[in-house]
């Protein structure tokens, strides 16, 4: 096996440890102050990360765009990341991250790179409450010690929303066409740490006229799983009269999409609960990944009638 597949194979495998690996990167000095704050993206979400190539200004374009680059024949949308979150690159902007979103693909400026840290998402908070609507959690490198590094772990889905409108998925409500019908009693199972996802997962939940309740990190959805089927219990039933299926991203905080995922799988009160994950975790090793850990079906972000007929297709098959 050469180096780079063997690479591959063992990051694959750090999924089945609920571990993952975040490159860390510096956008410049933090606004009113002279520190340069670490900044982390999922490395299965970065094609390849390049020396700063020549951009082409596009006349009219938004305001956070550089313009586009050539890389191997692809024309690429160039995002000044630092400007995007109201950083001043002294260094200026020599590095360029080209990474997958959602089945698309884009180029993100940035200061320098730093390392690839391999952490535990358990090392992983949920940013709510913490910071701007561009964070979505927060990465303590250096595990549970007082004085560990942090990096702050950045929203994807809503910088390209913000900066790109018209190129991003859209959950709204007319651009649903599949309708449920979920017995009365029963409920959707979702999670996701991006406030944006919510919002949008919500939005279409709302549009299918299936009930739902909505939680924020895999262990979040873990415990709630494990309640409602105590409860279901206590009433004299089952898991499967109260949860009609798990719909849950891939990226989260404290347990990951994949562990979520296998906890269910392998619990036998769970595991004929269908597992649907909707995640901008793209590429086709990364899908055929999802697939081995034993989800029913996988779709992208945030393909609206893709989520919807997957939801359905899954039910149904569930029912049959």
């Amino acid at each position: 096996m050469s180096t780079a597949l063997h690479e591959i194979d063992e990051r694959t495998n750090l999924t089945a440890h609920n571990k993952f690996e975040l490159l860390l990167f510096r956008l410049g000095e933090a606004p009113g102050t002279d520190h340069r704050e670490l900044f982390g993206i999922n490395v299965f979400k970065i094609r390849e990360i390049l020396v700063m190539p020549t951009i082409t200004a596009v006349a009219n374009a938004p305001r956070y765009v550089m313009g586009v680059a050539n890389i191997r024949g692809q024309i690429i949308t160039v995002i000044d990341l630092p400007k995007v979150v109201g950083c001043t690159p002294k260094k200026g902007t020599s590095i360029l991250l080209v990474t997958e979103y959602a089945r698309s693909t884009q180029a993100f400026a940035v200061e320098e790179v730093n390392e690839i840290a391999r952490l535990e998402w358990n090392q992983v908070i949920a940013a709510d409450g913490k910071g701007g609507n561009l964070v979505t959690s927060i990465a303590r490198l250096d595990g549970d010690r007082e004085d560990s590094r942090l990096a702050q772990v950045l929203d994807v889905e809503q910088i390209l929303r913000d900066v790109l409108p018209d190129s991003s998925g859209s959950m709204e409500m007319e651009n649903i066409d599949v309708k449920l019908t979920i017995p009365p009693g029963k409920v959707i199972l979702a999670a996701d740490d991006s406030p944006l996802a919510r919002s949008m997962i919500e939005n279409g939940l709302k549009a299918m006229n299936a009930p739902f309740v909505m939680t924020k990190t895999g262990l979040e959805a873990w415990t709630k799983i494990q309640s409602i089927a105590e409860a279901a219990h206590a009433e004299g039933k089952t898991i499967q009269d109260k949860v009609a299926l798990v719909l849950t991203d891939l990226e989260m905080p404290e347990m990951d999409g994949f562990t979520l995922t296998r906890n269910i799988k392998n619990d036998q009160r769970f595991k004929s609960i269908p597992v649907v994950i909707h995640s901008s975790l793209t590429g086709e090793a990364n899908e055929n990944h999802v697939k081995s850990v034993g989800a029913d079906a996988y779709v992208a972000k945030f393909a609206a009638n893709e989520m919807a007929s997957a939801i359905r297709n899954v039910l149904n098959k569930a029912h049959a």
